[in-house]
């Protein structure tokens, strides 16, 4: 039977849902009706969750805000949404005067012992709301939206998801995600569709997640790119997680671009390929690589159409770049206006401001944002340049800095344990660049360094490339 494990707690599902219920009682209790909108800032929990399912049998607008989230950040989504009610960890960082609170933990202690007063967990009043759940976009192209979504698409797109990558009802899924995102998020609801178990690890602490898993026979794990560096380290360095993880059937990536080198890797390592994904906030999940098909991000989902364009929005040619547009009937909603209206898009192709080709199979190789800058004449997309010495073994981020008289300097962050000098990488890189793709600098970091959602934070790169005392060359 499907369980819920956490640090300090298992439970049935069935178990888990009964729990549900009984909080949804409780925030009846609170004043939480159909429609409000809720805000949940809170860590990855069984509380967290148990939360979630129960604001879904209220039927409640639910509003997901990081749990580290800045108080001034989190006051202005209470206002732009109209939060009704706040539901928080008691550490989680609120503004002074948030309005009605209650913590996840109250919750659950007055919860504990009821008797549920309906006989299963029911979401399809949640299913109808068009703003079921509000998320907030990455900001990558510019400060982040709140992306509101249908319930009810929202969990249909899970449905394909599980149909494509094939989750069982053996499963154990270990997401060592935030679960306030869109890929931890989905890997949660997945859980709860497939009717398989949960791992609630302590993602943060990788050693300690490992080590959990391996108790619970993790087979499915789902991580970012950086995530799965680190688990080659610590694996290598403590050969008794390394041994825990001979159940695992499927190592799956995703939130960030995915270099071949490391899937290599894991070939080498455990016999299994990293398979990457493609998705957004605001489009959902879109395609997948799956063990039958493990090439680049795999095809489009059931129902899902894929194209790329050139920069006149005309469709190209298998194997040339361009712009990856989306048709989705789990598109979002729409944004959410500045007075919590929504305002709505039109459900046709979505222009995903992303960069990439699909091959003659229809797999879809995703190269990165359309974020162009302008160096000596040319126009370069520095998330292409991190693919091309991405096949000489550098793992690098491209950072562009205004040059009057170049346009941009570019300077290569390279990740490298072994810290080597930036000239190593300068003379490696050399060769899979052309001459006005070279950097002006490089420089060497252990670790890139990493947002809330587990990608490499190209703000702090930012701040490092115009003021670092690194080592460069």
């Amino acid at each position: 039977m499907a369980k819920i494990f956490s640090p300090d707690a298992v439970w049935t599902l069935p178990e888990f849902e009964q729990a549900a219920l009984n909080v949804a009682y409780e925030l009846r209790l609170n004043g939480i009706n159909p429609g409000d909108r809720v805000l949940l800032k809170a860590g990855n929990s069984a509380g967290y969750v148990c939360t979630l399912l129960a604001l879904m049998h209220v039927g409640a607008s639910i509003v997901l805000v990081d749990h580290k989230e800045r108080p001034d950040s989190t006051e202005r989504i209470i206002v732009q949404a109209q939060v009704k009610t706040c539901i928080v960890d008691d550490d989680a960082p609120m503004p002074a005067e948030p309005g009605p609170v209650v913590s996840v933990y109250q919750l659950q202690v007055a919860a504990t012992g009821r008797v549920p007063l309906e006989p299963k967990l029911s979401i399809g009043d949640w299913c109808e709301r068009p703003d079921g759940l509000i998320m907030w976009s990455s900001g990558s192209l510019g400060s982040p939206k709140g992306v509101v979504k249908s319930g009810g698409r929202f969990l249909r797109n899970l449905e394909r998801n599980r149909e494509q990558v094939g989750h069982l009802a053996g499963d154990v899924l270990v997401p060592l995600l935030p679960f306030n995102h869109q890929y931890g998020l989905s890997m949660v609801m997945i859980a709860w569709l497939a009717r398989c178990s949960l791992v609630i690890a302590p993602y943060r602490r990788l050693d300690r997640a490992l080590l959990m898993a391996t108790r619970c026979g993790g087979t499915v794990y789902d991580a970012t790119p950086a995530t799965y560096r680190s688990l080659l380290s610590i694996t290598a360095s403590r050969p008794e997680l390394r041994a825990g993880l001979d159940t695992v059937r499927m190592f799956c990536s995703g939130a960030a671009s995915l270099d071949d080198n490391l899937s290599v890797r894991y070939l080498e390592e455990f016999g299994l390929p990293l398979l990457d994904s493609y998705g957004s906030t605001e489009m959902g999940n879109v395609s997948f690589a799956t063990l039958d098909n493990p090439v680049a991000t795999g095809v489009a989902m059931r129902g899902l159409e894929l194209a790329v364009t050139d920069d006149a929005g005309e469709r190209v040619k298998a194997g040339e770049v361009g712009e990856i547009q989306v048709r989705t009937p789990d598109l979002m909603t729409g944004y959410l206006g500045q007075e919590g209206d929504v305002e709505p898009i039109a459900d046709d192709w979505y222009a995903s401001g992303d960069l990439g080709y699909l091959d003659e199979q229809d797999n879809l190789f995703v190269l990165g944002r359309k974020l162009a800058v302008d160096r000596m004449g040319y126009t370069i997309y520095p998330e292409i340049l991190e693919r091309k010495v991405s096949g000489v073994g550098a793992s690098a981020k491209v950072i562009a800095v205004p040059d009057e008289r170049r346009g941009n300097q570019l300077v290569f962050f390279v990740e490298d344990e072994l810290g080597r000098e930036p000239g190593f990488w300068r003379e490696r890189m050399a060769g899979a660049l052309e001459q006005w793709e070279l950097p002006n600098r490089v420089e060497v970091l252990d670790r890139f360094p990493l947002n809330r959602n587990g990608k490499p934070d190209r703000g702090q790169l930012q701040d490092l490339a115009l003021g670092t005392s690194l080592k460069s060359s």
